[in-house]
């Protein structure tokens, strides 16, 4: 059954931008400019997401539409069944890459065995494609797009330079993001992403995840990547080897950040499994730095 679908704010949040919640699965973003309107993000089915415009009726005021894909993640753009030929829809380029990958319709195969309502689900693209950035340029305020990987290599965030608000989508995540594979690059690019986004000084950044808006879980999800090397930096490489690693005591989810209070088993295990992934990433990029200090004394002697 799908999740309910309503339309959320924040405090202090301008009224040109609402939160559209599918329940504890995903956030998307809604936001009215002068010249049209912008839906970030399409939710996890076609039905949710024509319930969300549904909803979002009133406030377009017969302005265009364009949709964002912030990246080919399946709760953010499984949705985009019910946008097809009603407006166009952006991603990053890389997005491609992944729709073109056999693992994309994998997932949907899986998803539809396992759950009837994602048996309508059509894997549709964007239309529009950028490498880098953009801009949107809606009169009153600007979105900027920002290739933000790391958490996948398609990931974008939207900056609004008006409003000093970052939407981060999974870039930024409560209790903490997951990193795109074990390998040490993607951990670099996440921490990258991180720290643009920090360095934008925004007001507000609001993730997709974890009903927070404050720009403090940039500066918490980063002191989580850094407290993980550290702890991961003073072990000996025997431990490095131990396949068991992040079931060990100081090593686990709960030993960098609290568990909130109320999250579900379910998606506390799903945490558990991202923290697992962080910190494979994060033993690959210290093994790497190891062979490469062996490396320079070697080539020293």
């Amino acid at each position: 059954m799908n999740p309910s679908v309503e339309l959320c704010s924040y405090p202090e949040l301008d009224d040109r931008i609402v939160i559209v919640r599918a329940g504890d699965e995903v956030d998307a973003v809604f936001v009215r400019t002068e010249r049209f309107n912008v839906l970030i993000d399409t939710l996890g089915t076609p039905e949710l997401c024509m319930a969300a415009l549904e909803l979002l009726e009133a406030q377009t005021n017969a302005r265009p539409l364009i949709v964002i894909n912030s990246h080919m993640d399946w709760d953010h753009f499984w949705g985009n069944t019910a946008i097809a030929g009603r407006a166009p829809i952006i991603a990053h380029a890389a997005a491609l890459d992944r729709l073109g990958d056999p693992s994309a319709q994998e997932v949907l195969r899986d998803k539809a065995s396992q759950e009837l309502r994602f048996r309508n689900v059509d894997l549709i693209g964007p239309d529009i494609t950028f490498s880098g950035s953009m801009t949107l340029n809606g009169g009153d305020l600007t979105l900027e797009l920002i290739h933000t990987p790391g958490h996948t290599p398609d990931h974008i965030a939207v900056w609004i330079p008006e409003l000093r608000i970052c939407l981060a989508v999974d870039a930024v995540e409560y209790p903490v993001p997951e990193v795109w594979s074990k390998n040490a690059g993607d951990l670099r690019l996440i921490r990258s992403s991180l720290k643009r986004i920090r360095d934008l000084n925004a007001r507000l950044v609001i993730p997709a995840h974890g009903r927070t808006y404050s720009p403090s879980a940039v500066d918490d999800n980063l002191a989580y990547f850094q407290a993980l090397a550290d702890r991961v930096g003073s072990l000996s490489e025997s431990q490095l080897a131990d396949p068991q690693l992040g079931g060990s005591s100081g090593l686990r989810l709960e030993d960098f950040v609290p568990i909130p209070d109320g999250m579900p088993s379910d998606v506390v295990a799903f945490y558990r499994n991202c923290h697992e992934t962080n910190l494979g990433a994060t033993v690959q990029a210290h093994i790497e730095k190891l062979n490469s200090h062996k490396e320079r004394l070697e080539a020293g002697t």
